[in-house]
């Protein structure tokens, strides 16, 4: 079983880093195995709202977001992980869950995500963490993604990596969450084995508020 994380902040090695980093070694301490997988200071254009995905089966924007989506194909869980901007999260994250939600369900790829649980940390200085926290959880309650939470909102506080390590109960909740994931996973794997059936599918009914 192995989860991916999604740092989403523009700093390779920052505060989201540094969070992230503390659940990848209890994910790992727990048989669980784990990747890291970096935003960094790449450009990421918002969702055209093209639709182009649907007939390429991919996005019409060739950057990290196929490369994520491809990748998430053979992870059983995710993590993500912002700082936070403005009282929410990342300008970067945000176009590139925009794109790659939108992107693997138009292309046919909804299995990427879908019924694996999922999990959104946030690291700020100080404020504008659960707008952020609110935020994040949406891309995971409209794919039918199981949401992984710890003893408190999954935030670490901080200016600095040392900042961040400084909040022990931040730090605390990280791997409190890493240990649900685990837990979460060997539960689902055993309900398989067991042959507990996934939920029923139904076709996607669309409608709108004016008819």
């Amino acid at each position: 079983m192995k989860v991916l994380l999604l740092n989403g902040s523009p700093h390779k090695n920052g505060c989201t880093y540094t969070a992230l980093e503390e659940i990848s070694k209890t994910l790992n301490e727990e048989g669980i195995d784990s990747e890291i997988f970096q935003i960094g200071f790449d450009i990421i254009s918002g969702c055209r709202g093209c639709n182009a995905c649907a007939k390429l089966g991919k996005c019409v924007i060739d950057d990290k977001v196929n490369e994520f989506i491809e990748k998430a194909k053979n992870f059983d869980g995710f993590v993500f992980g912002s700082a936070v901007h403005y009282a929410g999260a990342t300008g970067s994250i945000t176009s590139f869950l925009d794109r790659a939600f939108f992107a693997a369900f138009r292309a046919g790829k909804g299995e990427v995500f879908l019924h694996k649980p999922g999990a959104a940390i946030v690291s700020a200085r100080r404020a504008g963490t659960t707008a952020t926290l609110d935020q994040l959880n949406k891309y995971f309650t409209i794919t039918q993604m199981p949401i992984i939470s710890g003893r408190y909102w999954n935030m670490v506080h901080g200016y600095t990596p040392e900042d961040v390590k400084k909040d022990l109960e931040g730090m605390q909740n990280m791997r409190i969450l890493a240990r649900n994931m685990a837990w979460h996973l060997k539960c689902k794997e055993a309900g398989e084995k067991a042959g507990v059936p996934m939920p029923k599918t139904e076709e996607v009914v669309f409608t709108n508020f004016i008819q």
